[in-house]
């Protein structure tokens, strides 16, 4: 699923001649960037809404039991083989869906932290103001399309021009010096968390050939004069505003290209990616951060998804197979940056447009609002939880209505604050990145160093 607005939809009609899509022409690589300062974020987006509940099941006894007399036949048994334990730091034990197991060692290693029911809330929420309306909320919670987006974008009041990202990125943009690269690049079409004031934002097809075809031709000399009559093509003023635009984009892909494949020539990634679409995509998110020290780039926001969590039936095996596709391609992301020795710089996180309810309809369940994520990388404070697990009785202090759709006690904006600080973003800057973030009384959820 692809939600665009106006300003994307223009984005990706002049960029309508190449997959690349959205960003002006990048000037000459700057080889003197500082890459020991190099830092990256990169959302890894569970589209459809995943299920918390399933993701992150408590193992205390009274928790436990509650979760499975209102789960019923979608509870995990407490001793199946789904079932992958860990305990936070003060030894309250917890277990992962098994889907998630690629994942644990680097749990143990304090590389992966759990963010406890975390969602869009405009500011912090008890149920009794929820009920009587007598605080803001969301607009249209429940619907895919406008959870989708103001995920995307931390504007709980509709939609927005710009991505959190996007703006978190415009704030750092100082740092890339003078390069034109694009900062903000997506995976998975054109998305507004990418979308920023200032920098640069591209669409990528991974592992897409950005070549214009029928170059290729003998004598080398007839391919040489068709490749320089394409250059003369591509920049002739026309004078025509989308004409121009539609030919600077063709100029970035055609030179993205050149770097993407001297890239993979010259210092080859040896950690093995999966074959799977979320694999491949993480994949390209690591060929494109080996460009860093020869495009001066110093600052870099990514985005992935994988959809297929919009699970209203046959959950237990389809939500487990969506997970053990994105932990074992995160699994080998982090791995690539412990290759590339960026480890310590590059932070992955989860985020999906709401939770499920606890109680199922049948083999699946409905549309719900809190959710647990995770959160990756070298600088995290792993090995813990952070936040307040939620209270799991219907109709309990964290029960939004009479389901178990979780009231979320960790916002969006304290989520994305605490990450974008670490990225460098000053906390006077914060506010204008996040603007409801002043509603919470913490603004760093405190797993990052």
């Amino acid at each position: 699923m692809t939600n665009n607005t106006r300003r994307s939809m223009l984005k990706l009609a002049t960029g309508a001649f190449a997959p690349l899509a959205g960003f002006t022409r990048f000037g000459m690589m700057n080889a003197f960037a500082q890459a020991n300062d190099y830092k990256a974020l990169v959302c890894v987006f569970l589209t459809g809404g995943n299920d918390g509940h399933n993701m992150v099941i408590p193992q205390t006894t009274s928790q436990y039991n509650l979760y499975k007399a209102i789960r019923g036949n979608l509870a995990i048994p407490g001793n199946d083989a789904k079932l992958t334990p860990f305990s936070t730091k003060n030894g309250t034990p917890y277990a992962f869906n098994d889907g998630l197991a690629a994942l644990l060692p680097l749990y143990a290693q304090g590389k992966v932290a759990v963010i406890a029911n975390v969602g869009n809330i405009v500011q912090p929420t008890t149920r009794a103001q929820y009920l009587t309306s007598s605080v803001s909320v969301p607009t249209n919670l429940f619907s895919h399309a406008d959870q989708i987006v103001q995920m995307q974008t931390a504007a709980p009041g509709g939609s927005s021009g710009t991505g959190w990202a996007g703006r978190v990125a415009d704030s750092m943009s100082g740092l890339n010096g003078g390069t034109r690269f694009p900062a903000s690049i997506s995976t998975s079409g054109q998305q507004i968390f990418c979308a920023g004031n200032i920098v640069q934002s591209a669409s990528l097809i991974p592992g897409y050939d950005m070549n214009p075809a029928g170059m290729n031709l003998w004598p080398a000399s007839a391919g040489a004069a068709r490749q320089a009559q394409l250059q003369q093509i591509l920049t002739m003023d026309s004078g025509l505003a989308m004409v121009q635009a539609a030919n600077h984009v063709r100029q970035d892909a055609i030179s993205l290209a050149a770097m993407l494949q001297g890239a993979g020539n010259s210092a080859p990634l040896t950690t093995m990616f999966p074959g799977t679409q979320i694999g491949q995509q993480l994949k390209q998110v690591a060929q494109i951060m080996q460009l860093r020290g020869k495009i001066g780039i110093r600052r870099q926001v990514f985005f992935c998804s994988l959809g297929g969590f919009d699970t209203h039936g046959s959950q237990s095996w389809q939500q487990w197979d969506l997970l053990k596709q994105v932990s074992a391609a995160m699994n080998a992301f982090y791995l690539s940056t412990q290759e590339m020795g960026i480890a310590d710089g590059v932070t992955s996180f989860f985020e999906s447009e709401f939770g499920r309810t606890l109680q199922p309809s049948g083999s699946g369940t409905d549309h719900g609002w809190g959710s647990h994520f995770l959160v990756m990388g070298g600088a995290v404070k792993g090995g813990d939880m952070y936040g307040r697990f939620p209270d799991l009785s219907l109709g309990g202090p964290d029960d939004s209505g009479g389901r178990g759709a979780l009231l979320p006690s960790t916002g969006l904006d304290q989520y994305g604050a605490t990450m974008a600080k670490w990225f460098g973003v000053p906390d006077s800057g914060l506010n204008a990145i996040f603007p409801n973030l002043g509603n919470f009384p913490v603004r760093d959820m405190g797993f990052m160093g």
